[in-house]
């Protein structure tokens, strides 16, 4: 009889491509040594978030970058794919704090420190799942060299770059209309807000002019729950309308207060009644209209998007509780003129797909004008080009309307903003390597840190940049679960590092 195996009549990649790329990791094939007589070539991996798994999108994007490196290594050259993944601030702390509620408990009842313990615990338990899934996929990278963008070596580049963008001017602090996520409880960059088409309703509100018993504006909006936070009303410069009312107040109804009626070119004359009611603490482009004509910026809503003390007779109901009490009281007070059926889009949470609330804080932002100015010109003098052509125009589009970024967190798992504030007179010192010793306004010796942890992308783009520098939890924090990827210092030569 034949010692031969048969071939199995389909393929299964489980029976082979686990040992194979077993041998890979054993001969040391992925790996990247310092040789000055070879050309480097590196790829640094874009670190996916810890939290989650790999999709279709990371699968082919990986298999691009793995062709490119093998390629290289097969030419000769220094190649280097560096591997790592990403301390995803947000997404981590939403995943620990849905089990301390599951308990019946939050962050608070333990702490910035106890807290950070349990994400890391999370993390380490949880976060090798996509850097298998890497493997599975014959990804060669050096995984020895593997990173975590919450490692100490990270925490140094980011109070460096963070310190030298403050000191140019390219950071500051600052009162802005940002993107309020309610549930998770924080500001949230452009990009971290998704759109999505909702039903909702457009309500012709009439507003009483000052002075007169019968005359009146109506405006059209599609928010009467913000309506008690209005502090003017703007229409467009050349509406014919409405030029008898420039200038005058109109007087707002349910809060019995008296607001400007001014113009403003943002106006789209053709939109509802050509009217837009002004609510500079919660809408974007009402912030700008509010510093351009000097309004007054009142904030109706908590963090969690219940109505506050400027509320009136609302404080204390969410936002469609709030809005169903007003449109009653508006109907029933004889100023809802109509409802129509309205479909708009929304901006939602991209994590927890809450709709994000538009409100005016103070957060640190990254001023993005002067950043990108120098990206804008290489596309227009065709040292970049985009294939296929056409993708230029939308990023041109992007980046010519850039707002500032909003890179502050009102979360613990992330990088602490280095800037301290004397607990004394309040001066804020940013630097690097911790708290000043003397408050150099007032010789005060106690400083507090500041709260706010950095947009995980500020981190995670500064990758490339830092020496490995191990992990950054400290020794002492305890575990009942052992860490998966804890490595020594990176050094020029494999002495020392594990296969």
């Amino acid at each position: 009889m034949s010692n031969r195996k048969e071939l199995p009549k389909t393929y299964d990649p489980k029976a082979s491509e686990g040992k194979l790329y077993q041998f890979w990791m054993d001969g040391g094939f992925f790996n990247a040594e310092v040789d000055p007589n070879k050309t480097p070539f590196s790829i640094m991996l874009p670190p996916p978030n810890v939290t989650g798994q790999l999709h279709m999108g990371h699968a082919f994007d990986n298999t691009l970058q793995d062709i490119l490196i093998r390629a290289k290594r097969m030419q000769g050259y220094a190649a280097l794919w560096m591997p790592g993944t990403d301390h995803a601030g947000l997404a981590t702390q939403i995943k620990v704090e849905e089990i301390l509620r599951q308990k019946g408990e939050t962050r608070f009842d333990y702490g910035r420190e106890k807290f950070l313990e349990l994400c890391w615990d999370w993390k380490e338990q949880y976060g090798s799942r996509i850097i298998n899934q890497l493997k599975t996929l014959g990804s060669s990278c050096d995984w020895r060299r593997l990173r975590f963008t919450y490692d100490e070596g990270m925490r140094e580049a980011v109070e460096e770059v963070f310190v030298s963008l403050y000191n140019k001017g390219l950071i500051y602090k600052g009162y802005r209309s940002v993107n309020w996520c309610p549930h998770c409880s924080t500001a949230l960059s452009d990009v971290e807000v998704e759109y999505e088409e909702q039903p909702g309703h457009l309500w012709h509100v009439r507003y009483p002019i000052e002075g007169s018993e019968d005359e009146y504006i109506i405006i059209a909006t599609t928010r009467p729950e913000t309506m008690m936070g209005d502090s003017g009303i703007a229409v467009h410069p050349e509406d014919e309308r409405y030029q008898h009312l420039i200038g005058k107040n109109a007087i707002l109804p349910l809060m019995n207060r008296p607001i400007p009626i001014f113009a403003d070119e943002y106006v789209e004359k053709e939109f509802g009644t050509g009217c837009v009611k002004v609510t500079p603490c919660h809408d974007p482009n009402d912030f700008e209209m509010g510093n351009r004509h000097g309004l007054e910026f009142i904030n109706i809503f908590n963090n969690d998007a219940t109505v506050n003390e400027n509320g009136g007779k609302y404080v204390g109901l969410t936002r469609e509780k709030a809005r169903k009490a007003v449109v009653a009281d508006l109907e029933e007070q004889g100023y809802l003129v109509k409802t129509e059926d309205y479909k708009h889009n929304v901006g939602t949470c991209q994590r927890c797909h809450t709709n994000v609330e538009a409100m005016a804080s103070t957060q640190w932002f990254v001023k993005m004008g002067p950043l990108a100015e120098p990206a804008i010109e290489v596309v227009k003098n065709g040292e970049v080009k985009f294939v296929p052509e056409r993708f230029s125009k939308t990023y041109m589009n992007w980046m010519e309307n850039i707002h500032d970024w909003c890179i502050s967190r009102q979360i613990w798992w992330g990088h602490r903003i280095p800037a301290y504030y004397c607990e004394k007179c309040g001066h804020m010192v940013v630097k690097k390597g911790g708290a000043p010793a003397v408050c150099e306004q007032c010789g005060h010796e106690h400083f507090r840190q500041e709260e706010d942890a950095l947009d995980t992308w500020f981190s995670s783009a500064l990758g490339p940049l830092p020496p490995w520098a191990g992990p950054r939890r400290p020794p002492s924090w305890s575990t009942s679960i052992p860490p998966t990827c804890w490595l020594p210092a990176m050094t020029s030569s494999s002495s020392g590092l594990p296969a």
